[in-house]
């Protein structure tokens, strides 16, 4: 009868080392290298930043000095109490101003470019044949009357219409309006003596060659 016996020990095996002292320095170095070049770059990186921020103070110090020289050459003014109610006497002028060209403008005191302006509109609807014999205007311009006469009695409704449409006559009310027939002058005597020869019977009629008109802002009493 046999038998086996197993003297193989595993911890007497030859141990394979992974990381051998080489290797370790090998690694230990590219490490301290690696440390060393992040310390110089840091160390050229702090250095720009420190250049940069000593540029920065130098150029705060000149501003700050101009800014002494400035406030020592134009120091701030206090302020005059005689300037500040000036100012407020010319508020006051220039609002009493305004409300004065208001009222101008709004026509609270009548007429205030003057008459010019009436005789300006007149002379523009000039009409041959036509002339006037009266003109009234109010001293605030709100009443007008217009007295002529014309030798062809159809131009004188145009003549009034025109008239009336001018920018001066905007917004004036007419109330009465006339045309009649001028005022007939006697008739000539006849002379038999002398045996002149008789007279047209328009001019022994005594028939006026013209027709009168008036154009009022108020109606007018009619003449007799």
């Amino acid at each position: 009868m046999s038998q086996q016996i197993n003297l193989f020990n595993p911890i007497f095996l030859q141990q394979k080392k992974i990381f051998s002292t080489r290797t370790m320095a090998q690694a230990l170095g590219v490490l301290v290298l690696g440390v060393a070049g992040m310390a110089l770059y840091a160390n050229a990186r702090v250095s720009g930043l420190q250049k940069e921020a000593d540029a920065g103070a130098a150029q705060l110090q000149q501003r700050q000095a101009r800014l002494v020289a400035v406030n020592a050459e134009f120091p701030p003014r206090q302020k005059d109490p005689a300037l500040a109610a000036a100012v407020l006497e010319a508020e006051r002028q220039l609002g009493a101003l305004r409300e004065v060209s208001s009222v101008l403008q709004g026509g609270g005191l009548g007429n205030t470019r003057g008459y010019a302006e009436y005789f300006r509109a007149l002379a523009r609807q000039h009409v041959e044949g036509l002339w006037l014999t009266g003109l009234t205007i109010d001293g605030a311009g709100s009443e007008i009357g217009v007295r002529g006469r014309a030798l062809d009695p159809e131009s004188v409704p145009g003549y009034l219409t025109r008239l009336t449409r001018e920018p001066v006559m905007q917004g004036k009310a007419f109330g009465s309006l006339q045309i009649s027939e001028g005022e007939r002058a006697p008739p000539p005597a006849a002379s038999a003596a002398t045996g002149a020869p008789p007279a047209p019977a328009a001019a022994q009629a005594g028939a006026a060659p013209y027709v009168e008109f008036s154009l009022q802002s108020n109606p007018e009493a009619p003449r007799t």
